[in-house]
């Protein structure tokens, strides 16, 4: 499934900030752990270097193979930003209050983005995957294709649509 999404990226100066789509503009080497869900894109975009730069100031070999818990290296001197997939690319930056990812009319999309960024492997606690599903309704089968099928079942079930769901999500933040 081939998704339009848009991102507006804020920045905020006195409030966290979501660094997944944000550069960080320091000029030294950092240290990062790596959290679940995480890859190198989505690293570097936050730290505004490459994918290509991180692997080769931690001697990876395999850019596909890094785990949750490990110590990175970031070298934050570059702020190209060349290798990282078009998804992952901040699309326009503005100062505002927050962040707003829009994805162009779909809410199964918006709702996936606000929930784990897209992403089938984002954890939370017992919530897993791209829709943040309790884990108990996966029965252990993570896969793309059972989360997309548990997710429309319960949206049905739940909401009756997805643009359902989406409305409530926005009026409680959760769906």
């Amino acid at each position: 499934m081939k998704s339009n999404v848009k991102f507006k990226v804020a920045i905020m100066t006195a409030a966290p900030v979501a660094t997944m789509f944000l550069a960080n503009s320091a000029s030294a080497d950092e240290q990062y752990t790596v959290q679940d869900g995480d890859n190198l894109y989505n690293i570097a975009a936050s730290f505004g270097t490459t994918a290509s730069d991180i692997a080769s100031a931690n001697n990876l070999t395999d850019m596909n193979s890094i785990y949750a818990g490990q110590q990175l290296t970031i070298p934050t001197s570059s702020s190209q930003t060349n290798d990282i997939p078009k998804h992952y690319q901040p699309a326009q930056r503005t100062i505002q209050t927050k962040v707003v990812a829009s994805t162009g009319g779909s809410a199964k999309e918006w709702i996936a983005n606000k929930e784990s960024g897209g992403s089938y492997s984002a954890r939370n606690g017992r919530y897993v995957g791209r829709y943040q599903l309790d884990a108990s309704y996966l029965n252990g089968d993570y896969s793309v294709a059972n989360q997309e099928r548990v997710a429309n079942k319960y949206v049905t079930e739940r909401y009756g649509s997805w643009e359902a769901a989406k409305a409530f999500h926005q009026a409680n933040g959760w769906y």
